[in-house]
């Protein structure tokens, strides 16, 4: 499948010239697969022009005409969701079960925003505590806060599109989506839907605009004044660029993590080998709260061990395109060049590989023979914690296990991290339960299940570097908003 090229970016009401055109590969053999067109910050400038027009439309939209447009859109994207999550497996790499998963999550978000529409509500504040206010009539109401630019990483491209513009329609504030380079299509497919929907409905397509290109387009959007929020997705060093380039205006930043699993003396093994399977290998390991380091306890360590280790095999290796697969190629040979150096860096300072799913004579710390991208599922113990496997994010698919003596040593071994986004616990004791969610430093704590579990309705983020803000409907509704307050005497 090959798709033809698109002279026109997705900016204005009629599109905007491409600067120039990049042809996209698919992770698993290096085969083009489509021309995607990449703007320049003369595109960028175009495309905050056509948005500051649209702003005031969108502003003044009904509640009703806002909910009505999620919903128009929500039904657009489904009716060409199959063919969404194609372009998704041939530009990401993703196996086909992560690629349905990112498409069925992405229909719920749609939803979600729809339904928050309704629930967009200020609140009256007493003016009468203070002797000055006394019988005055106070409130506020939330407006939106202006044109939103949404950067969004490569893992996931459809669905953190979708975490942006759905709460920016929601509120009524136009967007400009900056996809990642290599991963355009499936976003730029879903945004011509957008805004041929904005377009029946009489409302301009450039409430909803894209711009593909690399760094200079990505600093000409941030730093343009007129961008009253920046939401991205990706790497730590790049957010906080970012947040430096914006301020003072808001930004909503997710940037990752090295996740933590605590597996407690008292745990069910079984449960959490199997929650290590599921959820440190999807998406091919490169989820940002994908399981990273396993922190076991005295009572668990042994058995635990033996069974991933006998278990690994499960995590079936080949062609994302093949249902069964369950992990391909990651995003490109210099992804698997990292992840692989940092495996041999470990090794070599005392790490010990634990299993992997390497064929017969083929060392897991080298990149995958033919598949120059493919690193094989792997699982180490005894990994350094200043060693970079340790400490900073995989973002591939690879385990590190440690083992340490009371619960009070894995939550400051979990928490001895410049990341925080979320973590998990397998434990049967309550008391064990409600002390990592009282202790672990992080936006979220899981309790019996994988890190990576999340409800697209919740509010996501992290602290630390992991982050600033929360996604989720309601969450970003309120990042993309801001407050204006009424101070009223009567006559």
């Amino acid at each position: 499948m090959t798709l033809a090229p698109t002279p026109l970016l997705p900016v204005g009401d009629t599109g905007h010239p491409a600067a120039a055109l990049s042809e996209i590969t698919f992770p698993y053999d290096g085969s083009v697969i489509g021309t995607a067109p990449v703007g320049d910050p003369a595109c960028v400038l175009a495309a905050f022009d056509a948005a500051s027009a649209a702003a005031p439309i969108l502003a003044g939209l009904t509640t009703g005409a806002r909910r009505d447009l999620l919903v128009a859109i929500h039904a657009a994207i489904a009716a060409h969701a199959s063919e969404l999550q194609d372009l998704l497996i041939l530009e990401t790499g993703k196996p086909h079960l992560d690629c349905g998963v990112e498409m069925a999550r992405t229909l719920t978000t749609w939803v979600a925003a729809a339904e928050e529409v309704t629930r967009s509500t200020g609140e009256t504040v007493p003016l009468d505590l203070q002797p000055l206010g006394a019988g005055m009539l106070g409130y506020y109401t939330r407006r939106p806060a202006g044109t939103v630019v949404g950067i969004a990483g490569f893992n996931y491209p459809v669905l953190l599109a979708t975490h942006k513009i759905a709460p920016a329609l929601a509120v009524g504030c136009p967007i400009i989506v900056k996809p990642a380079p290599n991963t355009p299509l499936a976003t730029l497919r879903m945004i011509e839907l957008i805004r041929d929907v904005l377009a029946t409905r009489g409302l301009p397509r450039s409430a909803v605009q894209l711009v593909n290109g690399g760094v200079d387009v990505g600093e000409a959007l941030v730093r343009d004044p007129r961008a009253a929020v920046v939401s991205f997705t990706g790497s730590a060093a790049v957010g906080h660029q970012i947040a430096r380039d914006a301020a003072p205006r808001k930004v909503v930043l997710e940037l990752g993590s090295n996740t933590g699993l605590i597996v407690d003396n008292d745990a069910d093994v079984a449960a959490a080998v199997d929650a290590v399977l599921r959820g440190g290998f999807y998406a091919n390991g490169q989820a940002c709260i994908s399981v990273q380091r396993v922190i076991l306890l005295p009572e668990v360590a042994e058995p635990f061990t033996a069974q991933l280790a006998a278990r690994l095999r499960e995590v079936v290796v080949g062609d994302p395109r093949d249902p069964a697969t369950r992990v391909a190629p990651v995003i490109n040979a210099a992804s698997a060049g990292r992840i692989t150096s940092w495996i041999s860096a470990a090794v070599a300072a005392g790490a010990r590989i634990v299993a992997s799913n390497a064929p017969s004579g083929v060392r897991p710390d080298a990149p995958g023979g033919p598949l120059a991208s493919l690193v094989y599922p792997t699982v180490l113990a005894s990994v350094p914690r200043t060693s970079d496997l340790w400490r900073e994010e995989i973002f591939g698919p690879v385990v590190c296990l440690t083992s340490v003596a009371t619960l009070d040593e894995a939550i400051e071994v979990l928490n001895d991290s410049r990341y925080g986004l979320q973590a998990s616990v397998y434990t049967r004791s309550l008391a064990t339960a409600f002390a990592a969610v009282d202790r672990i430093d992080v936006g979220g704590v899981v309790v019996n299940e994988i890190p990576g579990f999340r409800s697209d309705i919740m509010p996501y983020g992290g602290v630390k570097d992991s982050g600033v803000g929360r996604e989720g409907p309601r969450w970003a509704m309120e990042e993309f908003t801001t407050t204006r307050m009424a101070m009223i005497r009567p006559a």
